[in-house]
């Protein structure tokens, strides 16, 4: 299988280029980038390639590593006990499989997703070295060895947030998404809203990278914030002329609140507007 993308989800070369690579060495493909690049929906459109199933592994701040292995319910055992239940003498029925469990027993070809692995504590991608990098693991209260009769396709999403171990970065293939140029965005846009009018998206991503590109914005509008954006404009059935506007004084982007997600960014653009007005 090679991966070229897929008509729902426009790949670059270099993205293709990593992606395959990682599925032909079998390691965890490490995909960064800023937040709306399309780390996660990669490896839906991955799954979609290799026509096997998705299993999904999103990572929180609580998150440990062994809950990808599998968790022992003590508690749930100790309740059936006191009630008299029989299930209570088979302790394998107080076993919990993780996501890694299920993506090493699938009775074909899995893609496995750990989304943001950044989020969790600095120690969790050290605790599953052992486990990505053999495929299997050891089950200390059932005494049997769970491991992979084929070596599943690993994404491991990461938006930066902090930095992962270096014995963790060895064992993994890694790309960086970079923000889609407007060439790129012009592929993307029209997956979405096939025929679209090609003036209102010229002058619609005209904005869109003036105001990702003013000095001082917090939060940058990602892709999937255009989306919606243009959404809208087809929504409001937005005159042209409003978006050809050129009026310093009115800096703010029509419907800006798909756009700018902070009031710290809006104010910057209300204070450009003010300032272009005192000198009109």
């Amino acid at each position: 299988m090679r991966f070229e993308g897929t008509t729902d989800y426009v790949a670059t070369d270099d993205l293709k280029v990593a992606v395959n690579a990682a599925v032909q060495l079998r390691r965890p493909l490490l995909v960064k980038g800023e937040p709306g690049t399309g780390k996660t929906v990669l490896a839906h459109e991955i799954a979609a390639a290799l026509g096997g199933p998705l299993i999904e592994w999103h990572i929180k701040s609580t998150t440990r590593a062994v809950q990808g292995l599998y968790e022992y319910d003590a508690v749930a055992r100790l309740r059936d006990g006191q009630l008299g239940d029989p299930r209570v003498h088979d302790i394998a029925n107080y076993i919990r499989k993780g996501k890694l469990w299920e993506a090493f027993t699938s009775p074909q070809l899995p893609v496995l997703l750990i989304d943001e692995i950044d989020k969790a504590d600095i120690e969790f991608p050290n605790d599953l070295l052992q486990e990505l990098d053999r495929m299997e693991f050891h089950v200390y209260e059932t005494g049997e060895t769970v491991k992979a009769v084929e070596r599943p396709v690993v994404v491991i999403t990461s938006n930066n947030e902090k930095e992962l171990p270096d014995a963790f970065l060895r064992r993994c293939f890694f790309h960086y998404i970079r923000f889609p140029d407007r060439e790129t965005m012009l592929k993307i846009v029209e997956v979405h809203f096939p025929g679209i009018q090609k003036m209102l998206v010229s002058r619609a991503l005209d904005l869109f990278y003036e105001v990702r590109d003013v000095p001082g914005i917090k939060k940058k509008p990602s892709t999937s914030e255009l989306l919606d954006w243009l959404k809208l404009l087809l929504h409001e059935d937005m005159p042209l002329e409003t978006l050809q506007e050129r009026d310093p004084t009115k800096a703010i982007p029509p419907l800006h609140g798909a756009l700018l997600k902070n009031e710290q960014d809006v104010m910057l653009f209300e204070r450009l507007a003010f300032m272009a007005r005192r000198k009109g």
